[in-house]
């Protein structure tokens, strides 16, 4: 009887005791002294190897209109300077900046403002985008 007025006992749980501050030994390496990359110019004879053509969406229209830019989708390893040379070189048209961005499908698409004194709705037209 003197068993049963006794007061259940919780049974201790077992905690995994945590490590801290363990050091890590690290593998040293040789230090390989950094190789010059080329620069990835595209070496090309014709601008309609930079160009490879032009887009036709709404919202390069759009900016036909309202911003003087005309849209191209380029080759991937053709530079800012390049693509400038090529649309001055393929429309006789002065540019004033070219911004790119690469498109979700991989290609590289440029931006190309127009200067003043020309008009990119003329170039699209002759490019029969309108």
């Amino acid at each position: 009887m003197a068993d049963e007025n006794k007061l259940p006992v919780k049974e201790e749980k077992k905690t995994k005791k945590t490590v801290k501050n363990v050091k890590k030994t690290e593998q040293k390496t040789a230090v390989q002294p950094k190789e010059n990359k080329p620069t990835r110019r595209l070496t090309t004879k014709n601008e309609w190897d930079v160009l490879s053509h032009s887009l036709m969406t709404e919202k390069s229209i759009g900016l036909i209109e309202k911003e003087n830019k005309l849209v191209f989708i380029v080759n991937l390893k053709a530079t800012k300077p390049e693509i400038k040379g090529a649309v001055e070189k393929a429309f006789d048209v002065s540019v004033d900046s070219v911004t790119t961005s690469i498109t979700r499908k991989g290609q590289k698409k440029a931006f190309v403002k127009i200067s003043q004194g020309h008009s990119a709705s003329e170039i699209a037209t002759r490019l029969g985008m309108l």
